[in-house]
């Protein structure tokens, strides 16, 4: 059986801990969806499409590396719904913490109710990137500071543009 991946995120911006779940997931799918959740009632940093080109500037080499077929999306339905349109039978979530932790049990529960066919499986962060959280990284571009250690070097320009920072 072909395991098919959706990964669901905001990724405003997408951090090198995404890129992060992205590599590991991408090991054991045949084909992984990066899905773009878009959400009427909130004002992302990026737009969705900037959101879109970011990501599969990114992952263009990883999917060739690995030989998985990424796509990468956008969503404004649940995301079971969603990852059942995009034909996944995976749902890829990120842990960094116990929070992390406590609330994606929550909604794994509530997903395997609504989609017992599809399987959430949880990827524990890497230490390296454990403690980057895209909020923290738009407060500390927001404020002038270098957010280049936490994202991609194209993402970390594009933080400076976007805050009119040198």
């Amino acid at each position: 059986m072909a395991h098919n991946g959706f990964y669901p995120g905001s990724f405003d911006p997408l951090t090198i801990g995404h890129l992060d779940i992205i590599e590991r997931a991408a090991n054991f799918v045949d084909r992984l969806v990066i899905a773009v959740g878009v959400h009427h009632g909130k004002k992302p940093l990026f737009s969705v499409e900037d959101r879109v080109g970011m990501i599969e500037a990114e992952v263009a080499e990883l999917a060739k590396k690995t030989g998985t077929e990424i796509e990468v999306q956008t969503f404004d339905k649940l995301t079971v719904d969603a990852a059942r349109l995009a034909g996944a039978n995976v749902i890829v979530r990120g842990l960094r913490d116990s929070g992390d932790f406590d609330y994606e049990m929550q909604m794994a529960g509530m997903n395997g109710t609504m989609a017992p066919d599809i399987e959430t499986v949880f990827l524990a962060s890497s230490p390296q990137v454990r403690h980057i959280a895209g909020t923290l990284v738009r407060q500390i571009a927001a404020m002038g500071g270098d957010a280049s250690s936490f994202v991609p070097e194209s993402v970390a320009a594009r933080l400076k543009d976007r805050f009119g920072h040198s």
